[in-house]
């Protein structure tokens, strides 16, 4: 469960909101000094002799401790209805801590349910087209109804195309910020933030509750968005776009799956996706459906780096990727029991009476949650 504030021990809100401890930073004060409470006290010279940190950088360090002020982000937490989950807590989503520099602590608002492990960003250019953003909503919402949940940056254009795609289809949505969450950024999102929240998702950042929304949290911010993500989809990107860093990222850092949408070849707002398919970086998609295959087709690579990073499942046999299944989802596993037997896609089609698109997209959705096989004899239920 996420902290509430006031079970959050001072000196671990020290270590988190003194500038210049990140991470790796703090990864290594607790790996020598063994808990926050001795890190938070640690003297100039000791900070000095961790590896890497000379003395001028110890004593920035040690003022930034001493000058950090846990009862004002207590009571800014508060006020927000804000709580912190940890690096290493149980519901601290195992594909953020898969990758190389996960955040030490997440800020949320609402609150993570075990469907969002299986999700995907959608990312794109703020000064987008009407295509843009009738393409992005079309993907979220339709993907949305699959079971994926939807990641994105909350910004205008794509971001915000994205998530009220998912929230219009019942679905649940994850907004990453650039800032605190005392902030509201862009205010023009207000309401669709709220709605996320209540009941259909959550809002998250690494930055304590009254950080600016200042440029250059943005590009870090970004790892977060690939890293919560199995794939990442570009909808609609220039060729300087912070989409492009998110797809990067994801692609050369984290291992995920990069897709991109083409649009017009003469539009200077999709430029940034064309070259993202012209060399090679992406797979061009033009319906959910691809979208389903390319994720399934990396589907097992992912869960072997996750279970070799030692994340393996519940011991009762559910999958890391396990989660609500969709009334589809849920007909097809009834139909396979009931069998007891490999049936053909076409046998499944009459008898669960689902048309064939749902169809293939509700089986590749299964196979990634390790629910069901695919070999020569047809679809079965995964023992």
């Amino acid at each position: 469960m996420a902290h509430l504030p006031q079970h959050i021990s001072n000196a671990t809100l020290r270590l988190l909101l003194a500038p210049g401890i990140g991470p790796v930073t703090l990864r290594k004060l607790r790996e020598r000094f063994g808990s926050d409470e001795r890190a938070a006290e640690v003297t100039v010279t000791e900070l000095a002799d961790l590896h890497g940190i000379g003395r001028q950088t110890a004593t920035s360090l040690r003022k930034a401790i001493d000058e950090s002020r846990p009862d004002q982000e207590r009571e800014a937490m508060q006020q927000a209805g804000v709580q912190l989950i940890l690096h290493g807590d149980e519901d601290y989503p195992a594909l953020l801590a898969a990758i190389p520099d996960p955040p030490a602590a997440l800020w949320i608002k609402g609150e993570f349910k075990d469907e969002d492990r299986l999700a995907i960003c959608i990312v794109g250019s703020r000064k987008c087209t009407t295509y843009g953003r009738e393409q992005a909503g079309r993907f979220a919402a339709l993907l949305a109804e699959s079971g994926l949940t939807i990641i994105s940056g909350g910004a205008l254009g794509i971001d915000g195309a994205a998530h009220r795609g998912a929230l219009q289809a019942g679905g649940r949505t994850v907004i990453v910020m650039g800032c605190g969450l005392a902030h509201s950024y862009p205010p023009e999102h207000e309401s669709l933030f709220q709605k996320a929240i209540d009941g259909h998702g959550a809002m998250v950042s690494e930055y304590p509750m009254r950080t600016e929304p200042l440029a250059r949290h943005f590009p870090r911010r970004n790892r977060i968005i690939s890293g919560l993500s199995l794939g990442v989809l570009v909808v609609e990107a220039a060729r300087r776009s912070g989409a492009l860093i998110t797809a990067h990222v994801a692609a050369e850092d984290h291992g995920r799956e990069v897709m991109a949408l083409p649009g017009r070849v003469d539009s200077p707002a999709s430029a940034g996706c064309h070259q993202l398919l012209q060399e090679g970086a992406a797979a061009l998609v033009v319906n959910h459906a691809d979208v389903l295959r390319q994720l399934d087709a990396s589907s097992h690579l992912m869960r072997g780096a996750l279970e070799a990073a030692g994340h393996e499942g519940a011991s009762d046999g559910a999958t890391l990727f396990d989660g609500n299944l969709t009334p589809g989802q849920l007909a097809i596993v009834e139909v396979l029991r009931d069998a007891g037997q490999a049936m053909l896609v076409d046998q499944l089609a009459a008898r669960t009476r689902l048309p064939v698109n749902q169809l293939l997209a509700d089986l590749t959705l299964l196979e990634i949650r390790g629910r069901v096989r695919k070999d020569r004899s047809g679809i079965s239920l995964k023992v």
